[in-house]
């Protein structure tokens, strides 16, 4: 399996064809979700191999949206299922990769513990200190798909969302709980 070689590749497609309107589903969106997976997996104690698939479906998650916004994860799996062969991945690695990037999709439904950490990764930023710049990116981008129009459309979209979201690996609740449900509380109060 040539790992290094197939990540490169689809990071520079990506890098290069991902429209500019995508603000938030952008190459640094897809680059912090590798990086946070890569550290909840080590925090977590997953198998060299694992982690491996693991930042193949991070670096595959929303690939679709060279295609698509909506079904995008469908479409990230077709490219992976189509582009990984080439690079020694087995049929087996793939469905793996596939059943991960699709466990991102929202509401999401994570079952392995692959699966828990990209699902935590792609949200991570729900509770951290960059949770406002990084909102604001996908504000942009929801306003600019004509999806929403306003800020408090915006701040009442975040408020159900988080309400609803929960992180699934110990690691993400240890870290992201505390910071989330604050985060949530300020955003309640620029409604208020």
């Amino acid at each position: 399996m040539r790992f290094e070689e197939a990540v490169k590749d689809i990071l520079d497609e990506l890098t290069r064809q991902l429209p500019a309107r995508l603000t938030y589903h952008s190459i640094h969106h897809i680059k912090d979700v590798y990086h946070t997976a890569e550290t909840i997996a080590q925090q977590e104690g997953l198998s060299a191999h694992d982690t491996q698939l693991l930042l193949t479906a991070a670096s595959y998650h929303d690939a679709g949206f060279l295609k698509q916004a909506q079904g995008h994860e469908e479409e990230s799996c077709r490219m992976a299922k189509v582009a990984l062969p080439a690079y020694g991945y087995t049929s087996d690695d793939i469905e793996k990769i596939c059943a991960m990037i699709m466990a991102t999709r929202i509401p999401q439904t994570p079952h392995t513990l692959p699966e828990k950490i990209l699902a935590d990764a792609d949200l991570d930023y729900l509770g951290r200190d960059d949770f406002f710049s990084i909102g604001n990116q996908l504000f942009t981008e929801l306003k600019t798909a004509g999806a929403i129009d306003t800020e408090l459309q915006w701040n009442q979209m975040q408020v159900r969302f988080m309400e609803a979201h929960r992180y699934f690996t110990a690691t993400s609740k240890r870290l992201r709980d505390a910071k989330k449900e604050a985060n949530l509380a300020l955003v309640k109060a620029k409604i208020n």
